[in-house]
Protein backbone atom coordinates (compact mmCIF):
# COMPACT_ATOMS: atom_id res chain seq x y z
CA UNK A 1 0.00 0.00 0.00
CA UNK A 2 1.59 3.26 -1.01
CA UNK A 3 0.43 6.48 0.68
CA UNK A 4 -0.06 10.33 -0.70
CA UNK A 5 -0.84 13.37 0.31
CA UNK A 6 -3.48 14.99 -1.48
CA UNK A 7 -4.51 19.00 -0.70
CA UNK A 8 -7.96 19.35 -1.91
CA UNK A 9 -11.63 19.90 -0.76
CA UNK A 10 -12.40 16.35 1.22
CA UNK A 11 -15.65 16.50 -0.62
CA UNK A 12 -13.87 16.32 -4.03
CA UNK A 13 -11.57 13.80 -3.10
CA UNK A 14 -11.65 10.64 -6.05
CA UNK A 15 -11.60 7.13 -4.84
CA UNK A 16 -13.35 4.12 -4.25
CA UNK A 17 -13.92 4.89 -0.80
CA UNK A 18 -13.56 8.30 1.62
CA UNK A 19 -12.81 7.69 4.97
CA UNK A 20 -14.23 10.63 7.64
CA UNK A 21 -15.19 9.96 11.60
CA UNK A 22 -17.31 11.20 14.68
CA UNK A 23 -16.85 11.30 18.29
CA UNK A 24 -19.67 9.50 20.17
CA UNK A 25 -22.28 11.47 21.32
CA UNK A 26 -22.00 13.73 18.53
CA UNK A 27 -25.28 14.43 16.93
CA UNK A 28 -24.43 17.01 14.33
CA UNK A 29 -21.05 16.40 12.63
CA UNK A 30 -18.65 19.21 12.14
CA UNK A 31 -15.48 20.15 10.02
CA UNK A 32 -14.55 17.75 7.14
CA UNK A 33 -17.03 15.22 8.55
CA UNK A 34 -19.69 17.61 8.64
CA UNK A 35 -18.84 18.67 5.15
CA UNK A 36 -19.07 15.40 3.48
CA UNK A 37 -22.20 15.16 5.77
CA UNK A 38 -23.66 18.38 3.86
CA UNK A 39 -22.82 16.83 0.64
CA UNK A 40 -24.62 13.75 1.26
CA UNK A 41 -27.85 15.58 2.26
CA UNK A 42 -27.83 15.37 5.60
CA UNK A 43 -26.82 11.66 5.65
CA UNK A 44 -24.57 11.28 8.29
CA UNK A 45 -26.70 13.41 10.85
CA UNK A 46 -29.61 10.57 9.39
CA UNK A 47 -27.81 7.56 10.67
CA UNK A 48 -26.99 9.35 14.32
CA UNK A 49 -30.81 10.22 14.65
CA UNK A 50 -31.73 6.31 13.60
CA UNK A 51 -29.61 5.04 15.83
CA UNK A 52 -27.92 3.23 13.21
CA UNK A 53 -24.48 4.78 14.27
CA UNK A 54 -22.95 6.27 17.40
CA UNK A 55 -19.43 6.87 17.31
CA UNK A 56 -18.23 4.26 19.81
CA UNK A 57 -14.64 3.69 19.43
CA UNK A 58 -13.80 1.53 15.68
CA UNK A 59 -18.03 1.67 14.78
CA UNK A 60 -17.95 1.35 11.09
CA UNK A 61 -20.94 2.37 8.62
CA UNK A 62 -20.73 2.62 5.11
CA UNK A 63 -22.71 5.00 3.34
CA UNK A 64 -22.91 5.81 -1.07
CA UNK A 65 -21.33 8.45 -2.49
CA UNK A 66 -24.62 8.86 -4.88
CA UNK A 67 -22.74 11.28 -7.16
CA UNK A 68 -22.59 13.76 -4.19
CA UNK A 69 -19.12 13.47 -3.52
CA UNK A 70 -15.71 12.43 -5.26
CA UNK A 71 -15.51 9.23 -3.86
CA UNK A 72 -17.88 6.26 -4.66
CA UNK A 73 -18.48 5.48 -1.28
CA UNK A 74 -18.13 6.99 2.52
CA UNK A 75 -16.79 4.94 5.35
CA UNK A 76 -17.46 6.47 8.87
CA UNK A 77 -15.37 5.72 11.90
CA UNK A 78 -16.22 6.48 15.48
CA UNK A 79 -13.47 7.19 17.77
CA UNK A 80 -15.68 6.82 21.20
CA UNK A 81 -15.74 9.73 23.59
CA UNK A 82 -13.69 12.93 23.29
CA UNK A 83 -12.53 13.12 26.72
CA UNK A 84 -10.98 9.67 26.57
CA UNK A 85 -9.55 10.45 23.25
CA UNK A 86 -5.52 9.57 22.64
CA UNK A 87 -2.85 8.92 20.10
CA UNK A 88 -3.84 5.05 20.36
CA UNK A 89 -7.46 5.69 19.39
CA UNK A 90 -6.05 6.96 15.81
CA UNK A 91 -4.45 4.16 15.01
CA UNK A 92 -7.72 1.92 15.94
CA UNK A 93 -9.46 4.24 13.53
CA UNK A 94 -7.14 3.83 10.51
CA UNK A 95 -7.12 0.09 10.90
CA UNK A 96 -10.93 -0.72 11.09
CA UNK A 97 -11.91 1.57 8.72
CA UNK A 98 -9.25 0.50 6.32
CA UNK A 99 -10.46 -3.02 7.06
CA UNK A 100 -13.67 -1.64 6.30
CA UNK A 101 -12.51 -1.00 3.17
CA UNK A 102 -10.89 -3.27 2.11
CA UNK A 103 -13.70 -5.69 2.66
CA UNK A 104 -16.13 -3.57 0.09
CA UNK A 105 -13.05 -4.11 -2.31
CA UNK A 106 -11.53 -0.90 -2.31
CA UNK A 107 -8.01 -0.38 -3.69
CA UNK A 108 -7.78 3.35 -3.72
CA UNK A 109 -9.06 4.99 -0.23
CA UNK A 110 -8.84 8.66 0.90
CA UNK A 111 -9.16 9.39 4.90
CA UNK A 112 -9.18 12.66 7.09
CA UNK A 113 -6.54 13.03 9.68
CA UNK A 114 -8.23 11.10 12.40
CA UNK A 115 -7.11 13.41 15.98
CA UNK A 116 -5.98 16.45 13.72
CA UNK A 117 -9.21 18.40 14.36
CA UNK A 118 -11.26 18.25 17.33
CA UNK A 119 -9.33 15.64 18.69
CA UNK A 120 -6.15 18.41 19.17
CA UNK A 121 -3.61 16.49 17.73
CA UNK A 122 -0.55 17.96 15.40
CA UNK A 123 -0.59 16.94 12.40
CA UNK A 124 2.44 15.14 11.72
CA UNK A 125 1.26 13.24 14.73
CA UNK A 126 -1.93 12.33 13.28
CA UNK A 127 -0.26 11.36 10.41
CA UNK A 128 2.35 8.94 12.06
CA UNK A 129 -0.52 6.66 13.69
CA UNK A 130 -2.88 6.82 10.79
CA UNK A 131 -0.07 5.29 9.05
CA UNK A 132 0.54 3.08 11.77
CA UNK A 133 -2.92 1.53 12.28
CA UNK A 134 -3.03 1.18 8.50
CA UNK A 135 -0.08 -1.16 8.17
CA UNK A 136 -0.66 -2.81 11.54
CA UNK A 137 -4.63 -3.21 11.46
CA UNK A 138 -4.12 -4.62 7.60
CA UNK A 139 -1.43 -7.16 8.30
CA UNK A 140 -1.88 -10.94 7.19
CA UNK A 141 0.38 -13.93 7.61
CA UNK A 142 -0.69 -16.24 4.75
CA UNK A 143 2.43 -16.89 3.32
CA UNK A 144 1.59 -20.71 3.79
CA UNK A 145 -2.14 -20.75 2.37
CA UNK A 146 -2.42 -21.94 -0.65
CA UNK A 147 -5.81 -20.83 -1.73
CA UNK A 148 -7.10 -24.32 -2.77
CA UNK A 149 -10.95 -24.62 -2.30
CA UNK A 150 -11.23 -20.89 -2.04
CA UNK A 151 -12.93 -18.08 -3.34
CA UNK A 152 -10.71 -15.50 -4.63
CA UNK A 153 -8.79 -13.38 -2.57
CA UNK A 154 -10.25 -10.11 -1.64
CA UNK A 155 -9.03 -7.34 -3.29
CA UNK A 156 -6.35 -5.34 -1.13
CA UNK A 157 -5.62 -1.60 -0.54
CA UNK A 158 -3.26 -0.08 -2.90
CA UNK A 159 -3.13 3.75 -1.86
CA UNK A 160 -4.19 5.52 1.04
CA UNK A 161 -4.49 9.13 0.38
CA UNK A 162 -3.92 11.65 3.48
CA UNK A 163 -6.43 14.33 2.64
CA UNK A 164 -5.76 17.91 3.86
CA UNK A 165 -6.26 21.59 3.30
CA UNK A 166 -3.31 23.28 3.23
CA UNK A 167 0.05 22.38 1.82
CA UNK A 168 2.10 23.11 4.69
CA UNK A 169 -0.11 20.29 6.27
CA UNK A 170 0.56 17.88 3.62
CA UNK A 171 4.27 18.47 4.74
CA UNK A 172 3.90 18.07 8.30
CA UNK A 173 1.67 14.56 7.10
CA UNK A 174 4.61 13.37 4.95
CA UNK A 175 7.05 13.74 7.61
CA UNK A 176 4.40 11.19 10.09
CA UNK A 177 3.75 9.05 7.48
CA UNK A 178 7.25 8.87 6.41
CA UNK A 179 7.83 7.78 10.28
CA UNK A 180 4.89 5.70 10.79
CA UNK A 181 5.79 3.71 7.98
CA UNK A 182 9.12 2.62 9.16
CA UNK A 183 8.02 1.85 12.61
CA UNK A 184 5.00 -0.45 11.84
CA UNK A 185 6.46 -2.03 8.83
CA UNK A 186 9.25 -2.93 11.56
CA UNK A 187 6.35 -4.26 13.64
CA UNK A 188 5.27 -6.22 11.05
CA UNK A 189 8.92 -8.10 9.85
CA UNK A 190 8.88 -9.10 13.56
CA UNK A 191 5.26 -10.37 13.25
CA UNK A 192 6.39 -12.37 10.26
CA UNK A 193 9.01 -13.85 11.82
CA UNK A 194 6.91 -14.64 14.92
CA UNK A 195 4.96 -16.26 13.12
CA UNK A 196 6.80 -19.17 11.09
CA UNK A 197 6.66 -22.06 11.83
CA UNK A 198 9.30 -23.64 14.25
CA UNK A 199 10.64 -26.46 11.28
CA UNK A 200 11.31 -23.04 9.45
CA UNK A 201 12.57 -20.34 11.44
CA UNK A 202 15.13 -22.64 13.46
CA UNK A 203 18.59 -20.27 14.69
CA UNK A 204 20.08 -20.30 11.89
CA UNK A 205 17.38 -19.22 10.39
CA UNK A 206 16.97 -16.63 12.32
CA UNK A 207 20.11 -15.44 11.84
CA UNK A 208 20.01 -15.86 7.99
CA UNK A 209 16.80 -12.81 8.44
CA UNK A 210 18.90 -10.73 10.29
CA UNK A 211 21.57 -10.84 7.37
CA UNK A 212 19.02 -10.36 5.14
CA UNK A 213 17.74 -7.19 6.53
CA UNK A 214 21.06 -5.43 7.27
CA UNK A 215 22.34 -6.21 4.24
CA UNK A 216 23.74 -3.25 2.38
CA UNK A 217 22.66 -1.03 5.46
CA UNK A 218 24.50 0.85 8.07
CA UNK A 219 24.14 -2.50 9.98
CA UNK A 220 27.09 -4.68 10.96
CA UNK A 221 25.88 -8.05 12.07
CA UNK A 222 27.98 -11.17 13.55
CA UNK A 223 26.43 -14.80 13.93
CA UNK A 224 28.75 -16.82 17.03
CA UNK A 225 27.96 -20.43 16.54
CA UNK A 226 28.25 -23.15 19.33
CA UNK A 227 32.12 -23.42 19.43
CA UNK A 228 32.34 -19.59 19.52
CA UNK A 229 29.83 -19.55 22.18
CA UNK A 230 31.21 -22.31 24.22
CA UNK A 231 34.96 -20.73 24.15
CA UNK A 232 33.45 -17.30 25.59
CA UNK A 233 32.34 -19.46 28.44
CA UNK A 234 28.43 -18.90 27.96
CA UNK A 235 27.56 -22.60 28.94
CA UNK A 236 23.90 -21.11 31.09
CA UNK A 237 23.28 -20.63 26.89
CA UNK A 238 24.78 -23.69 26.15
CA UNK A 239 22.86 -25.42 28.95
CA UNK A 240 19.60 -24.72 27.18
CA UNK A 241 20.64 -25.62 23.77
CA UNK A 242 21.98 -29.22 25.00
CA UNK A 243 18.56 -31.05 23.84
CA UNK A 244 18.74 -29.73 20.33
CA UNK A 245 19.28 -30.98 17.24
CA UNK A 246 19.37 -27.37 15.80
CA UNK A 247 22.83 -26.15 16.58
CA UNK A 248 22.51 -22.73 18.92
CA UNK A 249 23.91 -19.33 17.84
CA UNK A 250 24.26 -15.72 19.11
CA UNK A 251 23.13 -12.96 16.75
CA UNK A 252 24.61 -9.57 16.99
CA UNK A 253 23.62 -6.55 14.95
CA UNK A 254 25.61 -3.15 15.66
CA UNK A 255 23.78 0.42 14.33
CA UNK A 256 26.59 2.99 14.93
CA UNK A 257 24.37 6.46 14.63
CA UNK A 258 27.26 8.22 16.72
CA UNK A 259 30.60 7.18 15.72
CA UNK A 260 32.28 9.86 17.82
CA UNK A 261 30.92 8.16 20.63
CA UNK A 262 32.12 4.87 22.80
CA UNK A 263 29.15 4.84 24.23
CA UNK A 264 26.70 2.07 23.01
CA UNK A 265 23.27 0.58 24.42
CA UNK A 266 21.57 -2.88 24.48
CA UNK A 267 18.88 -3.85 23.47
CA UNK A 268 18.44 -7.77 23.89
CA UNK A 269 16.14 -10.19 23.03
CA UNK A 270 15.20 -14.44 24.29
CA UNK A 271 15.38 -16.46 21.27
CA UNK A 272 14.27 -19.73 22.00
CA UNK A 273 12.63 -20.92 18.67
CA UNK A 274 10.69 -23.61 20.32
CA UNK A 275 10.11 -24.10 24.08
CA UNK A 276 9.12 -27.68 24.63
CA UNK A 277 10.13 -26.64 28.41
CA UNK A 278 13.11 -29.51 28.22
CA UNK A 279 12.82 -32.36 30.55
CA UNK A 280 10.58 -30.24 32.74
CA UNK A 281 7.91 -30.87 29.99
CA UNK A 282 5.22 -28.76 28.80
CA UNK A 283 1.81 -30.09 28.41
CA UNK A 284 0.80 -30.26 24.90
CA UNK A 285 -1.98 -27.00 25.69
CA UNK A 286 0.98 -25.09 27.11
CA UNK A 287 3.02 -26.13 24.06
CA UNK A 288 0.98 -24.91 21.25
CA UNK A 289 2.14 -21.49 20.96
CA UNK A 290 6.00 -22.11 21.68
CA UNK A 291 7.04 -21.12 18.84
CA UNK A 292 6.45 -17.99 20.09
CA UNK A 293 8.98 -17.79 22.71
CA UNK A 294 11.76 -15.69 20.34
CA UNK A 295 9.21 -12.68 20.39
CA UNK A 296 12.17 -10.75 21.93
CA UNK A 297 14.61 -11.90 19.35
CA UNK A 298 12.18 -10.70 16.76
CA UNK A 299 11.96 -7.14 18.63
CA UNK A 300 15.25 -6.27 18.96
CA UNK A 301 16.18 -7.21 15.70
CA UNK A 302 13.51 -5.82 13.71
CA UNK A 303 13.66 -2.64 16.41
CA UNK A 304 17.29 -1.88 14.90
CA UNK A 305 15.41 -2.14 10.95
CA UNK A 306 13.32 0.98 11.84
CA UNK A 307 16.11 2.75 13.75
CA UNK A 308 18.50 2.28 11.33
CA UNK A 309 16.06 4.03 8.99
CA UNK A 310 15.32 6.61 11.57
CA UNK A 311 18.86 7.25 12.11
CA UNK A 312 19.58 8.28 15.54
CA UNK A 313 22.58 9.80 16.43
CA UNK A 314 22.91 7.14 19.01
CA UNK A 315 25.00 3.64 19.10
CA UNK A 316 22.66 0.45 19.58
CA UNK A 317 23.84 -3.39 19.68
CA UNK A 318 21.20 -5.72 19.59
CA UNK A 319 21.87 -8.81 20.87
CA UNK A 320 19.60 -12.02 20.34
CA UNK A 321 20.55 -15.78 22.11
CA UNK A 322 18.71 -18.55 19.78
CA UNK A 323 18.28 -21.70 20.65
CA UNK A 324 15.53 -24.60 21.01
CA UNK A 325 14.70 -26.16 24.73
CA UNK A 326 14.29 -29.84 23.19
CA UNK A 327 14.21 -33.24 25.41
CA UNK A 328 16.88 -35.46 24.34
CA UNK A 329 18.83 -37.66 26.24
CA UNK A 330 21.55 -35.31 25.98
CA UNK A 331 19.18 -32.33 27.77
CA UNK A 332 20.10 -30.53 30.50
CA UNK A 333 19.30 -32.06 33.65
CA UNK A 334 17.42 -30.51 36.79
CA UNK A 335 20.05 -30.19 39.60
CA UNK A 336 22.53 -29.56 37.39
CA UNK A 337 25.12 -26.85 38.06
CA UNK A 338 26.13 -24.71 34.87
CA UNK A 339 28.76 -21.52 35.16
CA UNK A 340 27.70 -18.44 33.18
CA UNK A 341 30.10 -16.19 31.33
CA UNK A 342 31.20 -14.26 33.78
CA UNK A 343 31.91 -16.99 36.44
CA UNK A 344 29.03 -17.10 38.02
CA UNK A 345 27.02 -20.66 39.14
CA UNK A 346 23.75 -21.70 38.65
CA UNK A 347 21.90 -24.18 39.91
CA UNK A 348 19.02 -25.94 37.58
CA UNK A 349 15.61 -26.19 39.31
CA UNK A 350 13.42 -26.20 36.31
CA UNK A 351 14.82 -26.63 32.86
CA UNK A 352 11.59 -25.15 31.64
CA UNK A 353 13.06 -21.77 32.91
CA UNK A 354 15.30 -21.20 30.14
CA UNK A 355 14.77 -17.63 28.99
CA UNK A 356 16.70 -16.36 31.79
CA UNK A 357 19.94 -18.49 31.19
CA UNK A 358 20.00 -17.48 27.57
CA UNK A 359 19.45 -13.77 28.61
CA UNK A 360 22.17 -14.23 31.41
CA UNK A 361 25.11 -14.62 28.91
CA UNK A 362 23.91 -12.50 26.95
CA UNK A 363 23.97 -9.80 29.53
CA UNK A 364 26.97 -11.19 30.48
CA UNK A 365 28.40 -10.29 26.83
CA UNK A 366 26.92 -6.77 26.86
CA UNK A 367 28.53 -5.84 30.47
CA UNK A 368 31.77 -7.46 29.08
CA UNK A 369 31.74 -5.05 26.38
CA UNK A 370 30.73 -2.42 28.54
CA UNK A 371 27.51 -1.46 27.21
CA UNK A 372 24.79 0.78 29.24
CA UNK A 373 22.06 0.61 29.21
CA UNK A 374 20.87 -2.89 29.00
CA UNK A 375 17.58 -3.45 27.94
CA UNK A 376 16.07 -6.54 27.73
CA UNK A 377 12.68 -8.53 26.06
CA UNK A 378 11.67 -12.08 26.89
CA UNK A 379 8.35 -13.58 26.86
CA UNK A 380 9.56 -15.06 30.47
CA UNK A 381 6.66 -15.89 32.70
CA UNK A 382 3.30 -17.09 32.96
CA UNK A 383 3.36 -15.59 36.10
CA UNK A 384 3.13 -12.04 34.67
CA UNK A 385 0.46 -12.86 32.17
CA UNK A 386 -1.41 -13.87 34.90
CA UNK A 387 -1.00 -10.57 36.27
CA UNK A 388 -1.10 -8.15 33.57
CA UNK A 389 -3.49 -10.56 30.86
CA UNK A 390 -2.82 -9.08 27.12
CA UNK A 391 -3.03 -5.34 27.87
CA UNK A 392 0.16 -4.09 29.34
CA UNK A 393 3.68 -5.36 29.30
CA UNK A 394 5.45 -6.00 32.78
CA UNK A 395 8.70 -3.31 33.10
CA UNK A 396 11.17 -4.23 35.74
CA UNK A 397 14.18 -2.14 36.04
CA UNK A 398 16.54 -0.76 38.93
CA UNK A 399 16.79 2.41 36.98
CA UNK A 400 14.12 4.99 37.97
CA UNK A 401 14.86 7.57 35.03
CA UNK A 402 15.54 4.57 32.48
CA UNK A 403 12.26 3.02 33.48
CA UNK A 404 10.08 6.31 32.90
CA UNK A 405 11.45 6.67 29.54
CA UNK A 406 10.74 3.47 28.34
CA UNK A 407 7.51 3.94 30.05
CA UNK A 408 7.23 7.34 28.05
CA UNK A 409 8.18 5.67 24.86
CA UNK A 410 5.78 3.03 25.13
CA UNK A 411 2.75 5.26 25.44
CA UNK A 412 3.88 6.78 22.19
CA UNK A 413 3.53 3.47 20.55
CA UNK A 414 0.62 2.47 22.56
CA UNK A 415 2.61 -0.56 23.78
CA UNK A 416 1.45 0.34 27.15
CA UNK A 417 3.95 -0.46 30.54
CA UNK A 418 3.07 -1.50 34.10
CA UNK A 419 6.50 -1.29 36.36
CA UNK A 420 6.59 -4.10 38.44
CA UNK A 421 8.14 -4.33 42.01
CA UNK A 422 12.29 -5.21 42.20
CA UNK A 423 12.62 -5.00 45.98
CA UNK A 424 15.53 -6.75 47.42
CA UNK A 425 13.38 -8.70 49.38
CA UNK A 426 12.70 -10.63 47.05
CA UNK A 427 15.93 -11.48 45.46
CA UNK A 428 16.04 -14.26 48.24
CA UNK A 429 14.11 -16.39 46.88
CA UNK A 430 16.25 -16.91 44.04
CA UNK A 431 19.17 -17.77 46.23
CA UNK A 432 20.78 -21.59 46.43
CA UNK A 433 22.37 -23.79 48.70
CA UNK A 434 24.58 -24.82 46.31
CA UNK A 435 25.40 -22.86 44.01
CA UNK A 436 25.92 -18.33 43.29
CA UNK A 437 21.53 -18.88 42.23
CA UNK A 438 19.26 -20.89 41.33
CA UNK A 439 17.01 -20.59 37.85
CA UNK A 440 13.81 -20.22 39.70
CA UNK A 441 12.12 -18.97 43.07
CA UNK A 442 9.21 -20.24 44.45
CA UNK A 443 6.16 -20.59 43.76
CA UNK A 444 5.18 -16.72 44.48
CA UNK A 445 6.49 -13.38 42.51
CA UNK A 446 7.47 -15.57 39.90
CA UNK A 447 7.58 -12.40 37.23
CA UNK A 448 9.92 -10.31 39.74
CA UNK A 449 12.26 -13.29 40.45
CA UNK A 450 12.63 -14.46 36.63
CA UNK A 451 13.40 -10.36 35.82
CA UNK A 452 16.08 -10.50 39.46
CA UNK A 453 17.63 -13.36 38.09
CA UNK A 454 18.94 -11.40 34.74
CA UNK A 455 19.55 -8.01 37.12
CA UNK A 456 21.97 -10.43 38.70
CA UNK A 457 24.57 -10.74 36.00
CA UNK A 458 24.12 -6.97 35.17
CA UNK A 459 26.99 -6.04 37.32
CA UNK A 460 25.05 -2.85 38.53
CA UNK A 461 24.60 -1.83 35.06
CA UNK A 462 21.71 0.49 34.38
CA UNK A 463 19.32 -2.03 33.20
CA UNK A 464 15.42 -2.57 32.57
CA UNK A 465 13.50 -5.73 31.67
CA UNK A 466 9.95 -6.31 29.65
CA UNK A 467 8.61 -9.22 29.86
CA UNK A 468 6.40 -9.79 27.29
CA UNK A 469 4.52 -13.26 27.76
CA UNK A 470 1.31 -11.89 27.50
CA UNK A 471 1.44 -9.01 24.86
CA UNK A 472 3.92 -10.58 22.26
CA UNK A 473 1.19 -13.11 20.60
CA UNK A 474 -3.24 -13.43 21.12
CA UNK A 475 -5.14 -16.04 20.39
CA UNK A 476 -7.80 -13.20 19.32
CA UNK A 477 -8.03 -9.68 17.24
CA UNK A 478 -7.32 -6.85 19.62
CA UNK A 479 -7.78 -3.13 18.51
CA UNK A 480 -5.30 -3.14 15.64
CA UNK A 481 -3.50 -6.31 16.56
CA UNK A 482 -4.73 -9.30 14.61
CA UNK A 483 -4.53 -13.27 16.37
CA UNK A 484 -1.11 -14.24 16.57
CA UNK A 485 1.88 -12.37 16.72
CA UNK A 486 1.51 -8.54 17.99
CA UNK A 487 5.21 -7.66 17.19
CA UNK A 488 5.14 -5.79 20.44
CA UNK A 489 8.61 -4.24 21.70
CA UNK A 490 9.59 -3.05 18.06
CA UNK A 491 8.11 0.39 18.03
CA UNK A 492 8.74 0.87 22.11
CA UNK A 493 12.52 0.02 21.32
CA UNK A 494 12.67 2.74 18.53
CA UNK A 495 10.91 5.18 20.01
CA UNK A 496 13.46 5.15 23.32
CA UNK A 497 16.66 5.09 20.77
CA UNK A 498 15.10 8.33 19.41
CA UNK A 499 14.50 9.88 22.63
CA UNK A 500 18.03 8.92 24.07
CA UNK A 501 19.77 10.02 20.86
CA UNK A 502 21.58 13.51 21.50
CA UNK A 503 19.66 16.31 19.84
Amino acid sequence: MKFRMAVQDITEYRGDVLIVNLFEGVEKPSGATGAVDKALGGAVSKLIARGEFKGKRGETAVLPGAGKVGAERVVVVGLGKKEKFERDIIRLAAAESLKKAESIKAEKVGTILHGAGAGGTDTETAAAAVAEGAILGLYKFDKYRTGDGEESPKKKIKELAIVVRRREDAVAAGRGVRRGEILADAANRARDLVNEPPNVLTPLELANRARQMAKGRNLKVRVFGRDEIARMGMNAFLGVARGSSNPPVLIEIEYRGNPKSDKTMAFIGKGITFDSGGLSLKNASAMDDMKTDMSGAAAVICAMDAIERLGPKINITALAPATDNMPDGNAQKIGDIVRAMNGKTIEIKNTDAEGRLILADAVCYAVKKKMSPIVDLATLTGACMVALGHVRTGLFSTDDELAAAITAAGELAGERMWRLPTDDDYREMNKSEVADIKNTGNRWAGATTGALFIEFFTNGTPWAHLDIAGTASLEKKYRYYPAGATGVGVRTLANLALDMAPR
